[in-house]
């Protein structure tokens, strides 16, 4: 039995959707994680779920990044504990630096809510082992602040590194090169726009979602990196 710990944020909305993700799907410990927590060691992984943290007041997932939670979660990251990042959870990511890039507000400046096709870019990460490179999978997205931004140069290191996870099929909110979801360059970080933790099941739409959860698990059982 693995725990995952799920940061709660104020703000955060989409902490019950990982805590029963992981709990009644996944079959694993689940723990909310309040954001004022500063010791993290007993959890295998870290997740930072979707909502609108502090109110995306400045802009989204910046004033997070001074949460003592997430403080700690650095520390575990620079460990090598697998963090994961949706939706606003990789805005959270970036504004740490965690990962490289920022979200900003989609090119057609609404909020999207919907269910999209994403294609696996590497398919030997901790977070996509169960699908095959180039396979495609449904899962659902909703922001207004998922335009994924990096420079050129930037963009070129993150495909040498094999750090582009996940593409979407088609233009849906004017990222760079389609990008839905990156590591860091160690590979045990990585933030996602889509929600897995919402694909679980085939009633919601999708069960896709259970390939990254279950990548994750089948990464620790094996004793990790």
């Amino acid at each position: 039995m693995k725990t995952f710990g799920i940061i709660v944020l104020p703000g955060s909305n989409c902490d019950s959707d990982c805590f029963y993700a992981v709990r009644d799907y996944l079959n694993q410990d689940a723990q909310y994680v309040w954001h004022e927590e500063r010791n993290l060691d007993k959890y295998d992984v870290l997740m930072i779920p979707g909502g609108f943290s502090y109110g995306d007041y400045l802009r989204p997932g910046a004033l997070a990044r001074f949460s003592p939670a997430v403080d700690a979660l650095v520390k575990e990251a620079e460990k090598g504990k697998l963090v994961v990042g949706i939706c606003n959870g990789f805005q959270v990511l970036t504004e740490l630096g965690l990962l490289p890039g920022a979200l900003m507000r989609n090119k057609n400046l609404k909020f999207i809510c919907k269910y999209v096709n994403v294609r696996v870019e590497n398919a030997s990460t901790p977070f996509t082992s169960r699908l095959k490179m180039g396979q495609t999978i449904k899962l659902p997205v909703a922001h207004k602040d998922g335009n994924y931004y990096v420079d050129e140069d930037t963009l070129q290191q993150l495909k040498k590194n094999g750090q582009v996870v996940l593409r979407y099929s088609e233009d849906v909110n004017g990222s760079v090169d389609r990008i839905a979801a990156v590591t860091n360059k160690q590979g045990n970080v990585v933030g996602m726009m889509p929600h897995p933790e919402r694909a679980c099941d085939p009633l919601l739409g999708s069960s896709d979602g259970m390939y990254i959860l279950g990548s994750m698990l089948d990464h620790l059982l094996k004793g990790g990196f």
